[in-house]
Protein backbone atom coordinates (compact mmCIF):
# COMPACT_ATOMS: atom_id res chain seq x y z
CA UNK A 1 0.00 0.00 0.00
CA UNK A 2 1.12 3.55 -0.66
CA UNK A 3 0.60 6.64 1.43
CA UNK A 4 -2.16 9.08 0.58
CA UNK A 5 -0.93 11.59 -1.97
CA UNK A 6 -0.37 15.24 -1.09
CA UNK A 7 -3.03 16.25 -3.62
CA UNK A 8 -5.62 14.01 -1.95
CA UNK A 9 -4.75 15.35 1.50
CA UNK A 10 -4.94 18.95 0.27
CA UNK A 11 -8.34 18.32 -1.29
CA UNK A 12 -9.69 16.73 1.87
CA UNK A 13 -8.39 19.53 4.07
CA UNK A 14 -9.99 22.08 1.75
CA UNK A 15 -13.32 20.29 2.21
CA UNK A 16 -13.67 21.55 5.80
CA UNK A 17 -16.95 23.50 5.89
CA UNK A 18 -16.50 26.89 7.59
CA UNK A 19 -20.27 27.38 7.92
CA UNK A 20 -20.59 24.10 9.80
CA UNK A 21 -17.73 25.05 12.11
CA UNK A 22 -19.36 28.39 12.87
CA UNK A 23 -22.81 26.90 13.41
CA UNK A 24 -21.66 24.25 15.87
CA UNK A 25 -19.40 26.67 17.75
CA UNK A 26 -22.34 29.04 18.22
CA UNK A 27 -24.73 26.24 19.19
CA UNK A 28 -22.32 25.05 21.89
CA UNK A 29 -21.71 28.58 23.22
CA UNK A 30 -25.47 29.06 23.57
CA UNK A 31 -25.56 26.21 26.12
CA UNK A 32 -24.00 27.81 29.20
CA UNK A 33 -22.31 24.76 30.87
CA UNK A 34 -20.84 26.97 33.62
CA UNK A 35 -18.54 25.32 36.14
CA UNK A 36 -18.88 25.55 39.13
CA UNK A 37 -22.46 24.62 38.53
CA UNK A 38 -22.36 21.14 37.02
CA UNK A 39 -24.41 22.27 34.02
CA UNK A 40 -22.68 20.56 31.09
CA UNK A 41 -25.59 18.25 30.21
CA UNK A 42 -27.33 20.49 27.65
CA UNK A 43 -24.05 21.27 25.89
CA UNK A 44 -23.25 17.58 25.61
CA UNK A 45 -26.76 16.91 24.26
CA UNK A 46 -26.23 19.47 21.47
CA UNK A 47 -22.81 17.99 20.68
CA UNK A 48 -24.13 14.43 20.71
CA UNK A 49 -26.93 15.35 18.29
CA UNK A 50 -24.44 17.01 15.93
CA UNK A 51 -22.16 13.97 16.01
CA UNK A 52 -25.01 11.53 15.41
CA UNK A 53 -26.27 13.63 12.50
CA UNK A 54 -22.76 13.39 11.04
CA UNK A 55 -22.93 9.59 11.25
CA UNK A 56 -20.51 9.17 14.15
CA UNK A 57 -20.93 6.45 16.75
CA UNK A 58 -21.74 8.28 20.00
CA UNK A 59 -21.45 7.06 23.57
CA UNK A 60 -22.51 9.20 26.53
CA UNK A 61 -21.71 8.16 30.09
CA UNK A 62 -22.30 10.00 33.33
CA UNK A 63 -19.16 10.92 35.23
CA UNK A 64 -21.48 12.29 37.93
CA UNK A 65 -25.27 12.76 38.03
CA UNK A 66 -26.23 15.10 35.20
CA UNK A 67 -22.60 15.45 34.07
CA UNK A 68 -21.99 13.26 31.01
CA UNK A 69 -18.77 12.57 29.17
CA UNK A 70 -19.04 12.01 25.43
CA UNK A 71 -17.08 9.76 23.08
CA UNK A 72 -17.75 10.14 19.35
CA UNK A 73 -16.06 7.73 16.95
CA UNK A 74 -15.38 7.52 13.23
CA UNK A 75 -14.07 4.28 11.68
CA UNK A 76 -14.77 2.38 14.89
CA UNK A 77 -14.59 -1.06 13.25
CA UNK A 78 -10.93 -0.66 12.26
CA UNK A 79 -8.65 -2.75 14.46
CA UNK A 80 -5.37 -0.88 14.09
CA UNK A 81 -3.92 2.09 15.93
CA UNK A 82 -6.18 5.12 16.13
CA UNK A 83 -6.06 8.78 17.09
CA UNK A 84 -7.78 10.51 20.00
CA UNK A 85 -8.90 14.13 20.20
CA UNK A 86 -9.67 15.51 23.65
CA UNK A 87 -11.80 18.44 24.81
CA UNK A 88 -13.99 19.57 27.68
CA UNK A 89 -17.58 20.81 27.71
CA UNK A 90 -17.52 23.12 30.76
CA UNK A 91 -16.68 26.82 30.84
CA UNK A 92 -15.76 29.21 33.62
CA UNK A 93 -18.36 31.72 34.86
CA UNK A 94 -18.63 34.79 32.61
CA UNK A 95 -17.87 37.40 35.28
CA UNK A 96 -18.28 41.16 34.74
CA UNK A 97 -17.21 43.36 31.84
CA UNK A 98 -19.07 41.82 28.90
CA UNK A 99 -20.51 44.12 26.24
CA UNK A 100 -23.25 41.60 25.42
CA UNK A 101 -24.84 38.43 26.72
CA UNK A 102 -21.95 35.94 27.05
CA UNK A 103 -24.21 33.06 26.03
CA UNK A 104 -25.69 34.70 22.94
CA UNK A 105 -22.92 34.14 20.39
CA UNK A 106 -22.29 36.99 18.00
CA UNK A 107 -19.94 37.87 15.16
CA UNK A 108 -17.47 40.75 15.16
CA UNK A 109 -15.85 40.56 11.76
CA UNK A 110 -13.99 37.26 11.67
CA UNK A 111 -14.43 36.73 15.41
CA UNK A 112 -17.04 34.61 17.16
CA UNK A 113 -17.70 36.14 20.57
CA UNK A 114 -19.12 34.27 23.58
CA UNK A 115 -18.09 32.41 26.71
CA UNK A 116 -16.28 29.26 25.65
CA UNK A 117 -15.50 30.45 22.11
CA UNK A 118 -11.78 29.95 22.72
CA UNK A 119 -11.87 27.65 25.76
CA UNK A 120 -12.87 25.46 24.16
CA UNK A 121 -16.12 25.04 22.26
CA UNK A 122 -14.59 26.35 19.06
CA UNK A 123 -11.87 23.72 19.26
CA UNK A 124 -14.46 20.97 19.73
CA UNK A 125 -16.39 22.21 16.69
CA UNK A 126 -13.17 22.18 14.65
CA UNK A 127 -12.54 18.55 15.59
CA UNK A 128 -16.08 17.55 14.63
CA UNK A 129 -15.67 19.24 11.24
CA UNK A 130 -12.37 17.43 10.68
CA UNK A 131 -13.85 14.07 11.65
CA UNK A 132 -16.66 14.60 9.12
CA UNK A 133 -14.04 14.96 6.40
CA UNK A 134 -12.16 11.88 7.60
CA UNK A 135 -15.40 9.89 7.61
CA UNK A 136 -16.05 10.89 3.99
CA UNK A 137 -12.48 9.92 3.10
CA UNK A 138 -12.97 6.47 4.62
CA UNK A 139 -16.25 6.08 2.72
CA UNK A 140 -14.37 7.09 -0.43
CA UNK A 141 -11.79 4.34 -0.04
CA UNK A 142 -9.00 5.87 2.00
CA UNK A 143 -7.77 3.20 4.39
CA UNK A 144 -7.42 4.54 7.94
CA UNK A 145 -5.72 2.13 10.33
CA UNK A 146 -7.89 2.65 13.39
CA UNK A 147 -10.67 4.63 15.03
CA UNK A 148 -10.66 8.41 15.22
CA UNK A 149 -12.24 9.46 18.51
CA UNK A 150 -13.36 12.73 20.04
CA UNK A 151 -13.48 12.48 23.83
CA UNK A 152 -15.18 15.38 25.65
CA UNK A 153 -15.06 15.43 29.44
CA UNK A 154 -16.92 17.41 32.09
CA UNK A 155 -15.45 19.36 35.00
CA UNK A 156 -12.06 20.18 33.48
CA UNK A 157 -12.21 23.72 34.88
CA UNK A 158 -12.63 22.53 38.48
CA UNK A 159 -11.84 19.08 39.89
CA UNK A 160 -11.46 16.76 36.90
CA UNK A 161 -14.40 14.45 37.64
CA UNK A 162 -14.83 13.76 33.92
CA UNK A 163 -11.28 12.75 33.06
CA UNK A 164 -10.99 10.60 36.18
CA UNK A 165 -14.11 8.75 35.06
CA UNK A 166 -12.60 8.37 31.60
CA UNK A 167 -9.27 6.91 32.68
CA UNK A 168 -11.02 4.50 35.05
CA UNK A 169 -12.88 3.04 32.04
CA UNK A 170 -11.05 4.19 28.91
CA UNK A 171 -12.10 3.52 25.32
CA UNK A 172 -10.51 0.38 23.99
CA UNK A 173 -7.78 0.20 21.43
CA UNK A 174 -4.27 1.42 20.70
CA UNK A 175 -3.60 5.06 19.85
CA UNK A 176 -0.77 6.69 17.97
CA UNK A 177 -1.46 9.78 19.97
CA UNK A 178 -3.87 12.21 21.56
CA UNK A 179 -4.35 15.83 20.46
CA UNK A 180 -5.92 18.09 23.06
CA UNK A 181 -7.81 20.85 21.21
CA UNK A 182 -7.23 23.49 23.89
CA UNK A 183 -6.33 27.00 22.66
CA UNK A 184 -2.63 27.27 21.80
CA UNK A 185 -2.80 29.70 18.82
CA UNK A 186 -2.09 26.58 16.75
CA UNK A 187 1.28 26.09 18.40
CA UNK A 188 2.16 22.50 19.32
CA UNK A 189 2.57 21.93 23.03
CA UNK A 190 4.39 18.71 23.85
CA UNK A 191 4.51 19.20 27.60
CA UNK A 192 2.35 20.79 30.28
CA UNK A 193 2.77 21.42 33.94
CA UNK A 194 0.19 19.78 36.16
CA UNK A 195 -1.91 21.40 38.87
CA UNK A 196 -2.93 20.64 42.42
CA UNK A 197 -4.91 22.37 45.14
CA UNK A 198 -4.36 22.17 48.87
CA UNK A 199 -6.51 23.20 51.79
CA UNK A 200 -4.23 24.39 54.60
CA UNK A 201 -6.15 24.64 57.88
CA UNK A 202 -4.52 26.29 60.90
CA UNK A 203 -6.07 26.17 64.36
CA UNK A 204 -4.89 28.25 67.29
CA UNK A 205 -6.22 29.30 70.69
CA UNK A 206 -8.51 32.28 71.16
CA UNK A 207 -7.75 34.94 73.78
CA UNK A 208 -8.52 38.57 74.52
CA UNK A 209 -6.46 40.87 72.31
CA UNK A 210 -5.44 42.87 75.35
CA UNK A 211 -3.30 39.92 76.42
CA UNK A 212 -2.44 38.00 73.22
CA UNK A 213 0.16 35.91 75.02
CA UNK A 214 -2.74 33.97 76.55
CA UNK A 215 -3.67 32.69 73.10
CA UNK A 216 -2.03 31.32 69.96
CA UNK A 217 -2.77 33.18 66.74
CA UNK A 218 -3.69 30.96 63.80
CA UNK A 219 -3.14 33.92 61.48
CA UNK A 220 0.44 34.46 62.63
CA UNK A 221 1.07 30.73 62.25
CA UNK A 222 -0.41 30.85 58.73
CA UNK A 223 1.96 33.71 57.90
CA UNK A 224 4.88 31.49 58.86
CA UNK A 225 3.51 28.72 56.62
CA UNK A 226 3.40 31.22 53.75
CA UNK A 227 7.07 32.02 54.41
CA UNK A 228 7.90 28.32 53.98
CA UNK A 229 5.91 28.21 50.74
CA UNK A 230 7.73 31.28 49.47
CA UNK A 231 11.11 29.75 50.30
CA UNK A 232 10.19 26.59 48.39
CA UNK A 233 9.12 28.74 45.45
CA UNK A 234 12.54 30.40 45.35
CA UNK A 235 14.25 27.00 45.53
CA UNK A 236 12.32 25.69 42.52
CA UNK A 237 12.87 28.87 40.50
CA UNK A 238 16.62 28.46 40.88
CA UNK A 239 16.61 25.22 38.83
CA UNK A 240 14.24 25.63 35.86
CA UNK A 241 13.47 22.93 33.32
CA UNK A 242 14.22 24.08 29.75
CA UNK A 243 10.78 22.99 28.48
CA UNK A 244 8.40 23.75 31.36
CA UNK A 245 10.24 26.06 33.74
CA UNK A 246 9.52 25.14 37.35
CA UNK A 247 6.74 24.35 39.76
CA UNK A 248 4.95 27.26 41.39
CA UNK A 249 2.99 27.99 44.56
CA UNK A 250 0.14 30.48 44.86
CA UNK A 251 -1.80 31.23 48.03
CA UNK A 252 -5.06 32.11 46.34
CA UNK A 253 -7.46 32.50 49.27
CA UNK A 254 -7.12 33.14 52.99
CA UNK A 255 -9.81 33.45 55.64
CA UNK A 256 -9.34 33.61 59.38
CA UNK A 257 -10.13 35.07 62.76
CA UNK A 258 -13.41 35.85 64.48
CA UNK A 259 -12.99 39.49 65.44
CA UNK A 260 -10.50 42.32 65.71
CA UNK A 261 -10.30 42.06 69.49
CA UNK A 262 -9.79 38.28 69.56
CA UNK A 263 -6.59 36.33 69.01
CA UNK A 264 -7.41 34.34 65.89
CA UNK A 265 -8.35 30.73 66.68
CA UNK A 266 -8.50 29.66 63.05
CA UNK A 267 -7.17 30.44 59.57
CA UNK A 268 -7.79 28.61 56.29
CA UNK A 269 -5.84 28.97 53.06
CA UNK A 270 -6.51 27.70 49.56
CA UNK A 271 -3.20 27.01 47.87
CA UNK A 272 -2.42 26.20 44.25
CA UNK A 273 0.73 24.20 43.42
CA UNK A 274 1.67 23.79 39.76
CA UNK A 275 3.43 20.49 39.15
CA UNK A 276 6.31 19.35 37.04
CA UNK A 277 5.94 15.99 35.26
CA UNK A 278 6.44 13.13 37.69
CA UNK A 279 5.76 15.13 40.85
CA UNK A 280 3.50 13.43 43.38
CA UNK A 281 0.87 15.57 45.08
CA UNK A 282 0.77 13.46 48.24
CA UNK A 283 4.55 13.70 48.60
CA UNK A 284 4.39 17.48 48.18
CA UNK A 285 1.78 17.67 50.94
CA UNK A 286 3.84 15.44 53.23
CA UNK A 287 6.96 17.48 52.63
CA UNK A 288 5.19 20.76 53.46
CA UNK A 289 3.79 19.21 56.64
CA UNK A 290 7.26 18.04 57.66
CA UNK A 291 8.70 21.52 57.05
CA UNK A 292 5.92 23.04 59.16
CA UNK A 293 6.77 20.73 62.05
CA UNK A 294 10.51 21.27 61.64
CA UNK A 295 10.00 25.04 61.78
CA UNK A 296 8.23 24.71 65.13
CA UNK A 297 4.98 26.20 63.82
CA UNK A 298 2.93 23.42 65.38
CA UNK A 299 3.48 24.26 69.03
CA UNK A 300 1.90 26.15 71.92
CA UNK A 301 -1.68 25.42 70.86
CA UNK A 302 -1.23 25.64 67.07
CA UNK A 303 -2.03 22.76 64.72
CA UNK A 304 -1.79 22.71 60.92
CA UNK A 305 -3.31 20.27 58.42
CA UNK A 306 -2.38 20.11 54.73
CA UNK A 307 -4.97 18.34 52.55
CA UNK A 308 -4.78 17.90 48.77
CA UNK A 309 -8.16 18.49 47.13
CA UNK A 310 -7.35 18.34 43.40
CA UNK A 311 -4.64 16.77 41.28
CA UNK A 312 -3.94 16.99 37.55
CA UNK A 313 -0.60 15.47 36.48
CA UNK A 314 1.90 17.15 34.22
CA UNK A 315 3.42 15.45 31.21
CA UNK A 316 6.19 15.77 28.66
CA UNK A 317 6.02 13.91 25.34
CA UNK A 318 9.46 13.29 23.80
CA UNK A 319 10.32 15.70 21.01
CA UNK A 320 10.96 12.80 18.61
CA UNK A 321 7.58 11.12 19.11
CA UNK A 322 5.73 10.96 15.76
CA UNK A 323 2.68 12.82 17.14
CA UNK A 324 4.82 15.93 17.72
CA UNK A 325 6.26 16.28 14.23
CA UNK A 326 3.07 15.16 12.49
CA UNK A 327 1.00 17.76 14.30
CA UNK A 328 3.47 20.57 13.66
CA UNK A 329 3.74 19.64 9.99
CA UNK A 330 -0.05 19.52 9.67
CA UNK A 331 -0.36 23.07 10.99
CA UNK A 332 2.39 24.32 8.69
CA UNK A 333 0.83 22.58 5.67
CA UNK A 334 -2.45 24.30 6.54
CA UNK A 335 -0.76 27.67 6.13
CA UNK A 336 -0.30 28.75 9.74
CA UNK A 337 2.91 29.54 11.62
CA UNK A 338 3.64 27.23 14.52
CA UNK A 339 6.33 26.12 16.90
CA UNK A 340 6.85 23.24 19.34
CA UNK A 341 7.23 23.99 23.02
CA UNK A 342 5.80 23.67 26.51
CA UNK A 343 2.86 25.18 28.38
CA UNK A 344 2.57 26.61 31.87
CA UNK A 345 -1.18 25.84 31.89
CA UNK A 346 -2.55 22.43 32.90
CA UNK A 347 -5.06 20.31 31.01
CA UNK A 348 -6.75 16.90 31.02
CA UNK A 349 -4.08 15.67 28.60
CA UNK A 350 -1.90 14.98 31.63
CA UNK A 351 -4.16 12.10 32.57
CA UNK A 352 -4.22 10.73 29.02
CA UNK A 353 -0.43 10.74 28.94
CA UNK A 354 0.31 9.43 32.43
CA UNK A 355 -2.63 7.13 33.18
CA UNK A 356 -3.27 5.73 29.68
CA UNK A 357 0.26 5.99 28.27
CA UNK A 358 -0.85 7.70 25.07
CA UNK A 359 1.63 10.19 23.54
CA UNK A 360 -0.07 13.56 23.91
CA UNK A 361 0.21 17.06 22.49
CA UNK A 362 -1.96 20.15 22.82
CA UNK A 363 -2.84 22.09 19.67
CA UNK A 364 -5.92 24.16 19.12
CA UNK A 365 -7.42 27.44 17.94
CA UNK A 366 -7.61 30.51 20.15
CA UNK A 367 -5.42 32.22 22.69
CA UNK A 368 -5.47 30.92 26.27
CA UNK A 369 -3.72 33.98 27.65
CA UNK A 370 -5.28 36.67 25.49
CA UNK A 371 -8.90 35.42 25.35
CA UNK A 372 -9.75 32.48 27.62
CA UNK A 373 -11.55 33.27 30.90
CA UNK A 374 -11.92 36.96 29.93
CA UNK A 375 -14.84 39.29 29.07
CA UNK A 376 -15.89 39.20 25.41
CA UNK A 377 -13.95 35.98 24.87
CA UNK A 378 -13.59 35.33 21.16
CA UNK A 379 -12.01 33.12 18.55
CA UNK A 380 -11.30 33.71 14.88
CA UNK A 381 -13.43 31.65 12.51
CA UNK A 382 -10.55 31.48 10.05
CA UNK A 383 -8.35 30.02 12.81
CA UNK A 384 -11.04 27.44 13.65
CA UNK A 385 -11.07 26.37 10.00
CA UNK A 386 -7.27 26.19 9.89
CA UNK A 387 -7.31 24.04 13.03
CA UNK A 388 -9.87 21.70 11.47
CA UNK A 389 -7.75 21.42 8.33
CA UNK A 390 -4.70 20.61 10.45
CA UNK A 391 -6.69 17.95 12.32
CA UNK A 392 -7.60 16.35 8.98
CA UNK A 393 -3.97 16.41 7.87
CA UNK A 394 -2.50 14.97 11.06
CA UNK A 395 -5.10 12.19 11.12
CA UNK A 396 -4.23 11.13 7.58
CA UNK A 397 -0.51 11.52 8.21
CA UNK A 398 -0.57 9.17 11.17
CA UNK A 399 -3.29 6.69 10.17
CA UNK A 400 -3.99 6.67 6.43
CA UNK A 401 -2.69 4.39 3.72
CA UNK A 402 -3.91 4.05 0.15
CA UNK A 403 -6.19 6.48 -1.64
Amino acid sequence: MRTVSRDVVDALAAAVDAAEVEALTCALIAEASVNPGGSEESTVAVLADACREAGFDVEVSEAAPGRPNLIATVNGDAAGPGLMFLGHSDVVPPGPGWTGDPFVPRRDGDLIVGRGATDMKGGIAAVVAAMKVVARAVDGGVEVSGPVRLVVTVDEEEHGVGVRHLVADPPSGEYRGCIVAEPTRLEVVRGCRGASYFDVAVTGRAAHSGRPSDGASAILAAARVIELIDADQRRMAADPDPLLGYGTWNVGTIDGGQGISVVAPNCAMGVDRRLMPGEDVDEIGRRLSEEIRAAGIESDGVAVSVTPTMYLPGFATPADDPIVDATAQAVADSGAPTRVGGWTAACDGGWISTALGIPTVVMGPGDINGQAHQPDESVSLSELVTAAQAYVRVTLSLLARGG
